[in-house]
This record gives structure tokens, sequence and C-alpha cells, in this order.
């Protein structure tokens, strides 16, 4: 037993009660298994106990004497482990949660802290060595490290301080397999031991969160790519303009006022930048850029695949049109799956509240940082949705020996050196050299030194010579007060506290919505959004010249659209633009395309002209709409094809009378997201950039000016992708649903010109290339569900397997089954408002989905629901590791207990933390 503790009264909490003696078997025999895989997968000769084994296990019941406590703390956890804490002062209250996350957590924490600090290298050895030596680059660690000495309030720091201490009283007297089963593993091939948690540790996980939420960063190397094969019209056709006549954005009411310089909801617009802003001059880098791209690849993703397709969904009504006659607000953040989830469940409640005691809050939170991220208190309700903004920019550097040209001179490099330690090996050291631009990340690749060999630049720019280094301006890598405002926003009583609380989140940007008791909704568009000097952000900017760059000012916050009770009674954010584009300031020129954003709209619009009231079952039946936006659009196209091949007409009528619904068991949806694929495949796929093809697959391609068939050509090229599926492209996403409206009804357009292998299998108009694409969807699917289309399904095609972090998807293969779960066949889709996405271009598996669900039932707070994609622990064999699961794939939602009387009915296990 560690020191400073004391059992009574049981352990692992009333799991075993639940399971019954069947599922308590195949707990156990589980576990064997494990123990088994560690043995045979890694090649130790160890003998592992199942005591050694579930020695990780939390206590939830009896007492605990922890260090620092001033007084006794509950943690109270239903038949989920979902814990609720109650203590008499913040102190106690922040501390209790380290102990806590820490108990259910700690491995992904660790992993998490050496992840976001360039340190992976000292856990997994020297495989993590170039993404350490990218993440010192970037600095995240420095970055956090600056914030909490010279940014973070007092208040703030005391309670990171707090939060820190009860994960040391955890960890203390405890060895690695004492805490999880994932370091036992380690154990067998390192000699790594977990150190002890720092405030900072915390800080730093918003940098990563603020890097997959990094805005259009991906779109900026892709059109800079693409102008290695298509001309400037082509590319302006795959990145079309939003569509504000058909997508509503976020914010339809108010303009910054000519009397205040402020932003009135009230105000009328008078003008603002226009479709067309002025794009940077380089027009385009060589494909040398490419290996950025593949740099980014490597990055752990832990919110999205690079950021790509990354969104949410979320929305709140009035009381006016609800059946509660009170708001009712959903959010469910779309991040990448991970087991165990990114989210963790939690409450935090103040027995009294007090000036010493401030919070009485739930939500969800990140193992590893304090407070609650999403969620609500006493008064109020938020959700998040990504903004978009663009906050990153690439620049052109012209190196010159020591230092880097900028307005005719020379100016010295900043530099720092870096060791990065390697389990197993000896310690690797780099130099990051920074510019007033911000860090030279093609330092990281030798063909990123040949970066705008062939890039067009102004008249007047530097001798190219051997290529331009490219430098990394993001907003995220100057100290902010981000941390700040999750308190903020714990403690908030209304409209104005919880304005006052965004104007600091300043990274990442997130749309924020609002709900109170008092029946008042609200919206509010934060964050630190740069203002450029000439250009709009979507391509690479020369560094070497004042002109362009950022005024020292970013946008202020008192000119950020925000809303409040709108006239129309509901405010939704999926991601779509915030404003339109009478708004002065230029937010981002990459909003998601309002796919998702416009069905929300539509179905409450709907209820509410219909005069229904809506319900919070409504809210959840909402969040699970499966339609395909896009298959409306399309399949009446379809069916009017003729198909001779009698297969191809089979499958072809799977398409008769659906309903665009995608759902699990529907043969249709499962053909028809094979043809759109196919069609994305032959139309665009096929004329990108390798770079940005799927890695390993190869085709003979056309010179980059041509559309007939290959055989008619000279030299055919042939080429084979560079990029991981996950990231691809055409990804199929609701860009590309506008690209394809748009050429729709242009039937002889050149997008629709497609080679074949043989002359009479070219494409030369739309209906040519769609009746091949839905031929080859048919021996597409007869491959992988077999010829039997009555056996097809899109579950079948389109699934889920969460996979354990580090081991479960880097080590032996035993240990992986071990570790991860799964399949799951899911229905929804991209683009869908149940938003299980997946890239066209690498295939239908999972990538991304709602990783959590809420439903806030607002001044009813006890009939609010929620659910988690995983379940509470990071233990792989605890009950609690996957068992909500299968309910949010069914689109199940638990009961949310919040108030004492509640809380106290729904729980199962009861932990008192005291003072040692």
């Amino acid at each position: 037993m560690p020191a400073n503790t004391t059992a009574s009264s049981g352990s692992s909490g009333s799991a075993g009660a639940k399971t019954g003696k069947k599922k308590g078997r195949r707990a156990r025999l589980i576990v064997i298994v494990l123990v088994l895989a560690l043995v045979a997968g890694i090649g130790y000769s160890a003998f592992w106990s199942v005591t050694t084994v579930r020695a990780s296990y939390p206590q939830t019941n009896g007492s605990i004497k922890i260090d620092g406590l001033a007084g006794n703390v509950d943690v109270k956890r239903d038949s989920y482990g979902i814990p609720q804490l109650y203590a008499d002062s913040d102190a106690d209250l922040f501390r209790a949660q380290g102990f806590v996350q820490a108990q259910d957590r700690f491995w992904e924490m660790d992993v998490r802290r050496h992840m976001t600090a360039g340190r992976l290298s000292e856990m997994f050895g020297s495989g993590q060595v170039d993404t350490d030596a990218f993440l010192r680059t970037l600095g995240w660690r420095k970055v956090a490290q600056r914030e909490y000495d010279t940014v973070l309030s007092a208040g703030t720091k005391k309670n990171l301080q707090a939060y820190a201490d009860g994960v040391n009283a955890y960890l203390k007297g405890r060895d690695g397999k004492d805490i999880s089963v994932e370091y036992a593993a380690l154990g067998l091939t390192n000699d790594y031991k977990p150190t002890k948690w720092t405030p900072v540790d915390s800080v730093a996980w918003l940098k990563a969160m603020a890097w997959d939420l990094r805005g259009n960063m991906q779109d900026e190397i892709d059109r800079s790519l693409m102008t290695s094969r298509l001309s400037k019209k082509q590319i302006k056709d795959l990145y079309p303009a939003y569509r504000y006549d058909k997508h509503d954005p976020i914010v339809s009411e108010g303009a910054i006022s000519p009397v205040t310089g402020t932003f009135d909801p009230k105000a009328k617009p008078t003008s603002g930048i226009g479709a067309d802003t002025v794009q940077g001059a380089t027009e385009g880098v060589n494909t040398q850029l490419a290996s950025l791209s593949d740099t980014l690849d490597q990055i752990p993703a832990l919110l999205g695949p690079n950021g790509n397709g990354i969104g949410s969904n979320s929305w709140v009504v009035s009381g006016q049109y609800t059946t509660t006659d009170k708001p009712l607000l959903a959010n469910d953040p779309h991040l990448a799956p991970q087991l165990p989830s990114l989210w963790y469940q939690m409450g935090l409640h103040c027995r009294q509240i007090s000036a010493t005691c401030q919070y009485d809050t739930a939500g969800y939170t990140f193992s590893g940082m304090p407070g609650v991220i999403i969620g609500h208190n006493q008064d109020i309700a938020w959700g998040f949705t990504n903004l978009g903004a663009d906050v990153t920019d690439l620049f052109l550097e012209k190196v010159s020996g020591d230092g880097y040209q900028y307005d005719g001179k020379v100016k010295p490099f900043v530099t720092r050196e870096e060791t990065i330690k390697v389990a197993g090996g000896a310690s690797r050291h780099i130099t990051v050299r920074e510019t007033n631009n911000g860090p030279l990340i093609s330092d990281r690749s030798s063909e990123l030194e040949k970066v705008g060999q062939k890039a067009p630049v102004p008249s007047g720019a530097p001798d190219r010579a051997a290529g331009y280094a490219v430098a990394l301006k993001w907003t995220a890598l100057e100290p902010g007060k981000s941390m700040d405002a999750v308190f903020e926003l714990n403690r908030a009583k209304d409209f104005k506290s919880f304005r006052k609380a965004a104007e600091h989140f300043e990274v990442p940007s997130q749309n924020l919505i609002y709900a109170d008791n008092k029946n008042n909704i609200g919206y509010q568009a934060p964050g630190k959004i740069p203002v450029r000097k000439t250009g709009d952000g979507t391509t690479p900017s020369p560094g070497w010249t004042s002109k362009y760059g950022w005024e020292k000012a970013p946008i202020p916050f008192a000119q950020l659209p925000y809303e409040y009770n709108p006239k129309r009674g509901y405010i939704v954010t999926a991601n779509q633009a915030v404003i339109d584009e009478k708004y002065p300031h230029l937010l981002t020129k990459d909003w998601g395309y309002g796919t998702r954003s416009q069905r929300i709209n539509d179905l409450i619009a709907g209820k509410i002209k219909g005069g229904e009231k809506i319900s919070t079952e409504d809210m959840q039946k909402m969040q699970m709409d499966n339609t395909s936006e896009i298959a409306a659009e399309l399949v009446p196209e379809l069916l009017k094809i003729k198909v001779s091949d009698k297969s191809v007409r089979e499958a072809q009528k799977l398409l008769e009378g659906w309903d665009s619904h995608q759902e699990p068991d529907s043969a249709a949806a499962a053909y028809f997201n094979a043809v759109w694929r196919n069609i994305l495949k032959l139309a665009f796929g096929d004329k990108l950039p390798k770079e940005m093809r799927v890695k390993g697959e190869c085709l003979t391609v056309l010179p980059a000016d041509s559309t007939g068939p290959v055989d008619e050509q000279d030299k055919p090229v042939r080429e084979c992708g560079q990029r991981d599926a996950d990231s691809a492209q055409p990804d199929g996403g609701d860009r590309w649903y506008q690209v394809v409206m748009n050429l729709k009804d242009d039937e002889n357009n050149d997008w629709w010109k497609a080679p074949g292998n043989r002359k009479d299998e070219a494409t030369e108009n739309r209906d040519q290339l769609f009746a091949r694409a839905m031929k080859d969807a048919r021996w597409e699917l007869t491959a992988k569900l077999g010829k039997d289309i009555s056996t097809w399904s899109w579950g079948r095609l389109h699934q889920l397997t969460l996979k354990n972090q580090t081991l479960g998807t880097e080590g032996p293969d035993l240990l992986q089954r071990a570790l991860n779960r799964g399949p799951w066949n899911l229905g929804g889709g991209e683009a869908a408002v149940n938003a299980s996405g997946w890239n066209a271009a690498g295939g239908y598996e999972v990538i991304w989905v709602p990783s959590m669900r809420m439903v806030v039932n607002v001044g009813d707070w006890d009939k609010s629901r929620w659910i988690n994609l995983t379940g509470a622990s990071g233990h792989a064999f605890s009950a609690h590791y996957t068992d909500q699961t299968d309910k949010w794939a069914d689109g199940d939602l638990l009961d949310w207990s919040f108030g004492t009387n509640a809380v106290a009915k729904s729980t199962k296990d009861t932990l008192t933390l005291k003072p040692s």
C-alpha cells in the first residue's frame, strides 16, 4: 500500500456487483490475455500475475489520507465511475481533482505532458526523436512556462499548484506498475520512472489543443502544393467561396458601431472586406512544401488528423420554444477517437459557496487540467465549437549566413539549443532558429531547406539561390490567458461575466454559446485573431519585407461578433462562417462550408414554424441526424443514368426511394458513399499532385495541363501518393460538396474528364464519369462486402475501432488486441450532423467522431443528459474503460446528476480524502 494511505470498507467500486459473474470471468480472462501478450509479444520471460495487473486500479470506497488537504473531500462516483467532488475550499477541491484524475488517467496525463514538452523519446525511444524535434522547435512548453511565470493570475496559479499537489499525492510511494499496466509493459524495455507533476504540465496542454484547432494551415500548404499541377482557376474551383445565401452564418444581426467602435448586435453593417480580398504575393510554393505536410503527419493528432475535419456542433434554443420553458443547450465536439476518450466527466462542488470556495460546476474536462472546460454551473451553461479563425501563417525566409533578410538588412536569428534524451540511446542535440515571424520549421527537414525554389514571388525578391526557409507565425506561440478563462467560465453567473471570461480565452479561438437560468441565450466569438498588413493568409507570404506580417495588436475583443437573445430564438454554431462578408475584419477565408450548421438550423426552424416545442429528446435526435446532404443532391442525377451492366443496375436500384439517411444497416448508404468516393477520385483525386494523394497509391497521370486519355499524350508519368490516408485529398467533406454542386450543372466541364487504362474507358462528361463511378463502386463493395447486395450495410464499411494511445497503436500485435476495443458499426458520416467522419481518399474507416454529447436542461440541471465516447477510466480492464461506448454508438445519453440530492441518489461508491 502506498505511503500515507489507509483503506477501509472496499476498494474498486461497485462494478463487480453490476457486471455479475459472467462479466467478471470475462474480465479475468482479458487480464490473463494481457499478461500473455506482454510476455509473448515483447519477448520477456517475466511472470505477471492478475494481482500485478490489478494493482493500478483506483480505490473508490473507504478513505485515503493525503498531504496538503485542509479538510475532508468526498469523491462520489455513480455506476459509470463518474466522480463528483465535494470540498470546503478551492485548494482542497482542485487538489482532490488532481488526485482523482491521476487515479483514473495518469498514463494518459504523463504521455500528454511528454508530447507537449517534446519529450516522447524519453518514454518510447528513438522513433520519437523527429516528433520531439519538431515540437521543441514550436516550443509549446517554453511558451507555457512564460504564461505561468508572467501572465496568469495569482488565483489561477494557486489552483494549478493545488491540482499538481493532488496528482503528486497520488504518485507518492507508487511505482509505475502501481499506476498503470502500460508502465508495467514499458518497464520491460525501458527504465522510465514517472516524475512529479507541475502546474506548467497542465498549462502546456492548451498548446496541444490549440495546435490541432489551428485553422487553415493545411489548406495553406495544399493550395501551394496544387500549383505544381493546377492552374489558378482550377485551384479556385477547389476552394469555392462560402455560400452565405445558402448557409446562414452564426451571427445574422449586428455590426461594429461607427459611434462606439465596438460590436453592437443592433447596429447595421455598412461595408466589409468583401469576398475578393487580395491574396499574398506568393501564389504557390514548389512541391518540396509537401515535406512540411509529411512532418505534420508525424505529430500526434490528439484532436483529429492534422486538424482536418475537426468540427463540432453546438446550439441553444430559448425557453420560448422549448417544452421546459427554459433554454436547452446541446454540444458535441468532433475529435479524433481515442481510448480513453479525450474528455473526462466530473463535478466540482463547494459544499457552500464563499470567497474561499467559489465553484459548483460539472461537465467535461481534460485529464491533466483543473476546472471544467464544457458544462454548466448553478447559473449558466456553455458549449464550444471550433471557430476556425486563421491564426497561423507560413513565411518564406531568405537565410543569409547566421541571419535572415528583412527590409534590406540581415537580422540575426534568435537561437536556442535543445537536448532530446532518448530511452535506450544517446541524446540528440538540435538548434532552434527563430525569425521575427517565428521558428524555422524547415530546419526539421532537409527537403524543406529547398522550399521556395520555384515559388512565384514579387519583383525585387532576394536571390533564390538554394531556396527559402519556412517560418511559422502562430498566435499560440505568445503567452496568453486561456487558463484564466477556464476558471472564470466556471465561476460566471451571467452574460456579462461570461463575456469577460471569453475575452481571456485567446487560444484556441472557439465559438462560445451560452444559456442561463433566467432564460437568456447568447454567443461570443473570442480569440487572439491577427490583423494582416497585406494578404489574406491563404498562401505563404514573403518574410523578407515588412509589407507582410501582422499588426502588433490583434482584432480587439470589443469588435468581435456576439449575440444576446437574438430575435429568431436560437443560435447554431457548427464551424460555419461567424458573420457575413460585410464584417470589416478578416477572420479566415477557410470556413467550414455550413452543411451541418444549415441542417441544424433547418431542423430547429422546422419545429418552430410547425408550432412544436422542442424537448430534450428532440435535441438528442438532432444530434443523431444522419442525413447526407450531398446524397439528396446527387441521387436524382445518378438514377437518371442508364446502366446496362446488370450487377451495376442492381446496385443502382438501392438508391431508389432512399431517404438519404445513413443508418448503420443501410445498403443504400453504403453504395452511395462508395459512389461518392469514386466520383471524387475520378474527377479530382487523380488530378492532384502526388503529395496530396494517399501514400502508396500509384497511377499514371497526365501532364498538368492535359485532360484527355493517357494514350493520346506524350510521356505520361507514373506517380505514387505520399500522404497518410487520414489527411489525403479529396477528403469528401463539405468543401467538396460545394465543389461538386458548383460544377454539377456544367455537364461538360473539364473536371468531369477522366482518362482510363483503355481509350474507351475515358470519360468526357459528367454522366459518363458518374456511370464509371457507379461501376467502380459496385465492384469495390463486391470485394469488400460480397457479391450479394442484400448483405451490404453502411456500418460494415464504416467502422470505429478505439485504439489505446501509444501501446495500442505501436505495441506488439497481441498487446494491441488486448488494449484496443471494437470495431463498432456506425451510421452517420462526413458533414452529417452525426459526424462520424471518414476520409474519402483513404477509405471508409471512422477517423473522427462526436467525442462526447450533452444536452443541458438549463435551470432544471438534474434533467440534463450526457455521454462520453469511452468511459471514466484509462485502465484497460476496468469496468469503466469503455462502458459508455455502446450507448454512445446507439445515440443514448446518460442521466447527469448535479444537485446534492440527485448525486446522492446516483452514488454507488464514496471515497473520502482526508488530511494526512
